[in-house]
C-alpha cells in the first residue's frame, strides 16, 4: 500500500475501497508556513480544505471536493525530551516510523493500536486505541499540540497553554485546523509478555471482569457462528526477550492470520453457506502461544486483508450484556460472518469528543470482508450498539448524526462552540463534519 491511498485520474480512495473523493487540487507542504499559505490561499478561492493520512478511516471523514493537504513531507522527529519524557513529531510522521525512530533511541509509547500503517495525525485525530486497563488512546498520550487554523495562524496548545483547546483538539476530527505537530508522552522501552490462547465464549464472559483487572492489556476475537475466542494477554515484564522466531511469526501472522484468513473470506463470499465451517476451522488455526517483545512488536501486527469495520464503544460494564446480544442476533438471523469481532478496553479519559471521554469503556468492533455486502450486519448490530448508548468509532462505519452525539457525549457542545470560535466560516467542513457536528 503506498503511502496515501490514491486512486487513478485525480480520484482519491481509501484503504478499505468504500470511499472517493475528486478534490480540486492537492498540495504536499514542506514547512508549516507552506501549509498555512495553502490554507490562505484556499480561503480566496471559497474552497474546503482537508489533510489526509493513509486513508485508514472507513468515513468520508477526510474526503473533500476542496484542496487535499497532503502531509507526506511533515514527517520526523522534530524533539525529543528526556527529561520531561515526550517526544514532537510531524503530524505526517507514519506511526511504523515513529515507533521505529523511539526504538533506536529507547524509548516508547506506553499503548498503541494494533496497526502502524496510519500518520499520527491521522491516528490521533480519529480516536485510535488499542486495548488497556490503565493506558487509554494514543490521543491521550498527547501532551501538546500545534495546528495551523483558519485564519492562517499556528496555534500552539496544552494542559497549560490554551487548555480549552486542547481538550478538544487532541481527538479534533479534522475540525478544528490542521495539525501540524503532535508533542506524545513517551518512557524508557519495556519489555511485554504476551500471551494468546483459545477460550471458549462462554468463559471468557464469565470471568470478563477478572481477566480485564488482572491484565494490563486484555483483549479477544470472537468467531462469529461459533462460542470460539482467541484471547490475548499483553503484561509487562523483566524478561528476557523471547521474540516469535522469524518462521513461526512468518507462518502465524502472515500465512495463518492474513493468507489463510484471505482464502477463506473468498471462499465465503464464493459460497457463504460455507463460512460456518469455515469459521470452526478458523477459529481453532490459531494454537497457544506466548513471546517476549518491545512493546510495538506486541501490540501492532501486519493487516494484509482488505475490509470494512464498524466499531463502538459501549461502558465497559455493558460490554457482556451487549455481546450476548450480538451473538443471539447472529445467531437467529440467515447472516454469514467470515471475519471475527474484536473487543477491547480503555479508562475513561478527558479528551471532549474522545469515545472514552468520562467513562471506562470497551469497544466491539466487526468486520466484513471487502466486497461482501455489509448493511445489513452493521445495521443489526449498530441497533444493539447504540441501545447501549454506544458511541462509534471516528473513522469507521457508522450513521450516527449530531443529534445523536448531543446525547452520548455531555461536552458535545463544549466542542461544537469551540469549532465556531477557531473555524466560523467551516473552511475545515466536509459532508461528514456536517453530518457528526451539524451545520
Amino acid at each position: 500500500m503506498s503511502s496515501t491511498a490514491s486512486g487513478k485520474n485525480g480520484t482519491w480512495r481509501n484503504w478499505g475501497g468504500n470511499v472517493a473523493a475528486r478534490p480540486a487540487r492537492e498540495v504536499t507542504p514542506a514547512t508549516v508556513e507552506e501549509l498555512a499559505a495553502a490554507v490562505l490561499r484556499a480561503a480566496e478561492d471559497g474552497l474546503p480544505v482537508k489533510a489526509v493520512g493513509t486513508g485508514h478511516s472507513f468515513t468520508s471523514i477526510a474526503a473533500t471536493g476542496g484542496v487535499l493537504i497532503r502531509p507526506e513531507l511533515l514527517t520526523g522527529i522534530r524533539d525529543i525530551d528526556r527529561e520531561a519524557g515526550t517526544v514532537t513529531v510531524l503530524a505526517g510522521t507514519p506511526l511504523k516510523r515513529l515507533n521505529l525512530a523511539l526504538a533506536r533511541e529507547g524509548l516508547s509509547l506506553t499503548n498503541m493500536g494494533d496497526i502502524m500503517e496510519q500518520t499520527v495525525a491521522g491516528a490521533t485525530s480519529t480516536g485510535t486505541h488499542g486495548t488497556g486497563r490503565d493506558s487509554g488512546s494514543i490521543a491521550a498520550q498527547i501532551t501538546a499540540l500545534e495546528m495551523v487554523t483558519a485564519d492562517g495562524s499556528v496555534l500552539t496548545c496544552s494542559a497549560e497553554e490554551n487548555p480549552e483547546v486542547f481538550a478538544a483538539a487532541r481527538i479534533g476530527l479534522g475540525a478544528l485546523g490542521i495539525v501540524t505537530a503532535i508533542t506524545l508522552a513517551v518512557e524508557p522501552v519495556f519489555l511485554l509478555h504476551a500471551r494468546e490462547e483459545p477460550m471458549p465464549l462462554d468463559r471468557v464472559l464469565a470471568e470478563f471482569d477478572e481477566l480485564w483487572a488482572e491484565n494490563e492489556h486484555f483483549e479477544f476475537y470472537w468467531f462469529p457462528h461459533t462460542g470460539s475466542t482467541t484471547t490475548k494477554r499483553n503484561n509487562r515484564s523483566a524478561g528476557p526477550e523471547r521474540p516469535v522466531s522469524p518462521l513461526k511469526g512468518w507462518f502465524e501472522d502472515e500465512f495463518l492470520s492474513n493468507g489463510v484468513f484471505q482464502a477463506a473470506s473468498w471462499v465465503g463470499r464464493a459460497a457463504p453457506a460455507a463460512i460456518p465451517a469455515i469459521a470452526r476451522i478458523s477459529s481453532k488455526a490459531l494454537s497457544a502461544r506466548s513471546y517476549t517483545d518491545i512493546p510495538y512488536k506486541v501490540f501492532t501486527s501486519p493487516r494484509r486483508v482488505r475490509f470494512v469495520e464498524m466499531e463502538y464503544a459501549v461502558p465497559r460494564e455493558a460490554v457482556v450484556d451487549t455481546l450476548r446480544e450480538l451473538k443471539a442476533m447472529v445467531d437467529r438471523s440467515p447472516l454469514r460472518i467470515s471475519f471475527p469481532v474484536e473487543v477491547r478496553t480503555a479508562p475513561a479519559d478527558d479528551i471532549t469528543l474522545s469515545t472514552a471521554s468520562g467513562r471506562d469503556s470497551a469497544y466491539i468492533a466487526v468486520h466484513m470482508f471487502r466486497g461482501t455486502p455489509y448493511q445489513r450486519y452493521f445495521t443489526a448490530a449498530e441497533r444493539i450498539f447504540t441501545a447501549h448508548e454506544g458511541r462509534p468509532h471516528w473513522g469507521k462505519v457508522h450513521t450516527r448524526d449530531a443529534e445523536y452525539f448531543a446525547g452520548v457525549y455531555p461536552r458535545f457542545g463544549e466542542f461544537t462552540a469551540l469549532r465556531d470560535r477557531l473555524d466560523p466560516e467551516r473552511r475545515f467542513r466536509n459532508d461528514y463534519l456536517r453530518r457528526v457536528l451539524g451545520a
